[in-house]
C-alpha cells in the first residue's frame, strides 16, 4: 500500500486502521500517517541517507530504537575519529610501504578516512516569523455556499482568536476547502460575508500544487517573495528559512527541477512562510511532506504568534497543533469542538453512521466558556467509530506467550550465571558471558514491563465487557 491515508478522510482512515489491525496477512506499506504507523505496524524499515534500517517495532519504539542507533554510532564514530587521527600523524610521519606490517598499517588508515561518517538528524533551532495581528482579526459571519441542489455550508458564523489553533475536519467532499477558499477571498460565499482586519497577513498553503520554474535556483524563488523578514531578534534570510527546512545551501543553489515532488511542496510551504503571514490557513499541509518536514513545521507552529487553521485527516497532526476542531457534519451544518482530535473522537464515539447531537455540541462549546456562533446544530451524517478497549492481533499473539518468553529468559540467566561461576579464571569468557548476561537482564526487564501493560490492558478490557 503506497501512501493509504493519503486522501481518505478521517472516518475511513478510522476504519481501515481498524481492519488492517485484524487483518491476518502480511502488510507492506509507504506511509507517513504517525498513528496508523503506530497501530498498525510491528516492524518499521527506514530509509535514512541511502541506507535501510529494520526495527522491530511499531512508530513510538521506533523513534526510540532510531535515537538508540544514532547515539550508538555517533560513540563508535568517536572512537574512529581518535583512532584516525593517530594513524594520520603516523602517515605524516613519513610512513612507506615496505614491510608487511606498514602495508596494514596504511590500509587501515585508508579504510579509516574512507569510512563514510554518521550524520546525525541536523539540530536545527526553530524560530516562527509572522507581522503583527491587530484586534481584528477574520470574522465569518452567517456565510452559505451550493452548488447547484448541494448544500455546502449553511449560515455559518465564527470569529478567529488572536491565538487560535483551529482544526478542520469532515468527509471528502464536504465543503473544507470551500470554506478556506472563502477566507481567503477566492470563493465567493452565496450569502453572507467574510471581514478581514487591516494588519492580518494571510499565508495560504493550497492543496492544490503551485506552479514552478523548473529553471529558476531554490533560493531565487524563495527571494522573489522577500530577502529577509524582521523579527524581534533581527532577521531572518531566504537561505535561513531554506536551511529551516531542510534545505542545505548546496540544494539552494539547484535549479528546482531537479527537486522530487515532496521537496516541491516543502518548497511551497517556506515561500508561504517569508510572506510573514499572521494567519496561516493550511489546506491537507501533511499530504505530500515527509514525517522529518512534518516535525519541522509542527515545531515552527509551536512558536508561531499568529492564527492557523488546517485542514487536514493527519490524526497526529491535528493532536499536535489543534486547540479547536470545527467539524462538518455533510448538510451544511458546522459545529465547534474545543478541544484536539483525540479528545473530539472519544467524546463523541457513537460510531460513522450515527449522530453528533445538539446537546453534545452545546456542552462542547460551553466547556471553555466560548460564545462563538456554530451553525446548524442539528444531525450530523459524518461521525467517529467507537473507540471499544480491545487487544489487536499481535498483542493477544503477545499476552499467550509472554510468560513463557520471561521463563525462557530467567532460565537463561541462570545457565549464564552458572558459567561464570564455573570459569572463574577465564578472564575473556568471563567478559562475553558477562555481556550476554546484561542482555540477558535487559530484555528480562522489557518483557516484564510489557507483561505489566498487557495483564493492565486485560483487566480494563475484562472490566468493560
Amino acid at each position: 500500500m503506497d501512501e493509504p491515508t493519503n486522501h481518505l478522510d478521517n472516518a475511513m482512515t478510522e476504519w481501515l486502521q481498524l481492519y488492517l489491525e485484524k487483518y491476518r496477512g502480511a502488510i507492506a506499506m509507504v506511509t507517513h500517517d504517525r498513528y496508523f504507523l503506530d497501530l498498525v505496524c510491528n516492524r518499521i524499515v527506514e530509509v535514512d541517507k541511502g541506507k535501510l534500517y529494520s526495527y522491530e517495532t511499531n512508530y513510538e519504539g521506533f523513534l526510540e530504537k532510531k535515537a538508540e542507533r544514532i547515539a550508538s554510532a555517533l560513540s563508535t564514530q568517536d572512537k574512529h575519529a581518535n583512532i584516525l587521527r593517530k594513524e594520520i600523524a603516523w602517515m605524516r610521519r613519513g610512513a612507506r610501504a615496505r614491510t608487511t606490517k606498514q602495508k596494514a598499517h596504511i590500509a587501515r588508515y585508508e579504510a579509516l578516512r574512507d569510512e563514510k561518517q554518521v550524520e546525525p538528524d541536523r539540530d536545527i533551532e526553530i524560530k516562527a516569523v509572522s507581522s503583527r495581528l491587530g484586534k481584528k482579526t477574520i470574522e465569518i459571519n452567517g456565510v452559505s455556499k451550493s452548488y447547484g441542489d448541494r448544500v455546502l455550508i449553511k449560515d455559518f458564523t465564527y470569529n478567529f482568536l488572536r491565538d487560535d489553533r483551529v482544526g478542520i475536519l469532515g468527509p471528502n467532499g464536504c465543503g473544507k476547502s470551500t470554506l478556506v477558499k472563502m477566507i481567503t477571498g477566492s470563493v465567493k460565499p452565496d450569502a453572507g460575508f467574510v471581514e478581514i482586519g487591516d494588519t492580518v497577513v494571510v499565508g495560504y498553503y493550497a492543496q492544490e500544487a503551485e506552479s514552478m520554474n523548473d529553471d529558476q535556483r531554490v533560493i531565487d524563488y524563495i527571494k522573489d517573495t522577500a530577502e529577509y523578514i524582521r523579527t524581534d531578534d533581527g532577521y531572518v534570510s531566504a537561505s535561513q528559512m531554506c536551511e529551516m527546512f531542510l534545505f542545505d545551501k548546496t540544494m539552494q543553489y539547484q535549479p528546482i527541477g531537479k527537486l522530487s515532488g515532496g521537496e516541491k511542496r516543502r518548497l511551497y510551504l517556506c515561500k508561504v512562510l517569508m510572506e510573514a503571514p499572521n494567519v496561516l490557513i493550511l489546506d491537507e499541509p501533511t499530504n505530500d511532506l515527509d514525517i522529518s518536514t512534518l516535525q519541522i513545521l509542527e515545531d515552527y507552529l509551536d512558536s508561531f504568534p499568529g492564527i492557523v487553521a488546517a485542514v487536514s485527516h493527519d490524526r497526529y497532526f491535528l493532536d499536535r497543533i489543534g486547540k479547536r476542531m470545527l467539524t462538518f457534519d455533510g448538510k451544511g451544518g458546522i459545529h465547534l469542538y474545543n478541544g484536539n482530535y483525540t479528545e473530539f473522537f472519544l467524546e463523541y464515539s457513537e460510531g460513522i453512521d450515527g449522530s453528533i447531537n445538539k446537546s453534545g455540541d452545546e456542552r462542547s462549546a460551553d466547556k471553555d466558556g466560548a460564545t462563538d456562533a456554530v451553525a446548524d446544530k442539528g444531525t450530523a451524517d459524518w461521525k467517529v467509530r467507537p473507540q471499544v478497549l480491545k487487544f489487536t492481533y499481535k498483542e493477544q499473539k503477545e499476552y499467550e506467550t509472554i510468560e513463557e518468553d520471561i521463563s525462557r529468559q530467567e532460565d537463561r540467566k541462570v545457565r549464564l550465571e552458572q558459567e561464570m561461576a564455573d570459569n572463574p579464571t577465564d578472564f575473556i569468557k568471563l567478559a562475553e558471558l558477562s555481556k550476554e548476561k546484561e542482555a540477558c537482564e535487559r530484555e528480562i526487564d522489557r518483557l516484564m514491563e510489557r507483561y505489566i501493560y498487557l495483564e493492565e490492558k486485560a483487566e480494563k478490557i475484562k472490566a468493560g465487557s
